[in-house]
């Protein structure tokens, strides 16, 4: 789950990033307005979306001008269409001209990243699967596309590398078996996952008392033979080939979890635009 508070903090660092590296020393263009201009300005979108990145947005806006006004129509989550107006924003001209390409960026982003989420969640309906995110994400907005999976409808898997343990080949090289590894985990306090490539694997880990195992590339006959051997022992994740087109059969199977790296880098920028009137 996300801690409100970190997340709180990362919006603030995401934006604060954003607007230095498009403003550098300063808007130059910008600065051909009169600085005590007011402008009033409207978002649309232009295709059918799941919304996502209001308070990147906002937070965009109020870095450059605290007193901006912003009038939404639309909130996270919810689910935007064609020449949809998204919110209206007045305040400074100059802020406004300024924060709006890292602002859009966000919103563009984050919106496609729950479009994603909710496209998968949509298609796994009534067959008791839930969709997982990965940490394929994109560079410095880990949080915020993690973010914008559940407001998608989907569902976290571990925030990084701190808060979850995901055992996979090497590390079970290492320690010797599937067994030893998994008897080394018997204090933790995080959540623990171990990754198996075979029925053979996943016996060993039942057998060893995994409790959380993910199926890795498991094709459907293997799939179907995993939640069989499994008798709801374990909760069981399928991942590696899972797209739009595999998705339902792969649910159907009746595994717990799918997780896809697709929902945050196959991603398309949802087409908005901000319009000063």
């Amino acid at each position: 789950m996300i801690d409100p508070v970190q997340l709180a903090h990362t919006i603030e660092a995401n934006v604060i990033a954003a607007l230095s590296e498009d403003m550098g020393s300063g808007d130059v263009t910008a600065q051909l307005i009169p600085a005590d201009h007011h402008a009033r300005a409207y978002v649309i979108c232009r295709e059918k979306a799941i919304f996502c990145g209001q308070a990147w947005f906002e937070a965009c806006f109020r870095q450059l001008d605290p007193a901006i006004k912003i009038n939404w129509y639309t909130r996270d989550g919810q689910c935007i269409g064609v020449d949809q107006v998204l919110c209206e924003v007045s305040g400074n001209a100059r802020a406004l001209l300024s924060a709006e390409r890292p602002a859009l960026n966000f919103l563009q982003t984050l919106s496609a990243t729950a479009t994603a989420a909710h496209r998968y969640a949509e298609i796994v309906k009534g067959t008791g699967a839930v969709i997982m995110d990965t940490r394929k994400t994109l560079p410095g907005l880990r949080l915020a596309q993690k973010y914008a999976v559940i407001a998608g409808g989907g569902t976290n898997q571990r925030i990084g590398l701190f808060d979850g343990i995901l055992i996979k080949e090497n590390h079970i090289a290492a320690a010797g078996s599937i067994e030893a590894v998994l008897k080394a985990t018997h204090d933790a306090t995080v959540p623990v996952q171990i990754e198996v490539e075979n029925l053979n694997e996943l016996e060993q880990a039942l057998n060893a008392g995994a409790k959380l195992i993910l199926l890795d590339n498991f094709d459907l006959v293997q799939l179907r033979a995993a939640v069989a051997l499994n008798q709801g022992r374990a909760e069981l994740e399928a991942s590696g080939g899972v797209d739009l087109e595999s998705l339902r059969a792969i649910a159907e199977t009746g595994v717990h979890r799918i997780s896809s790296g697709a929902i945050t880098k196959h991603i398309d920028a949802v087409d908005l635009s901000m319009r000063i009137q």
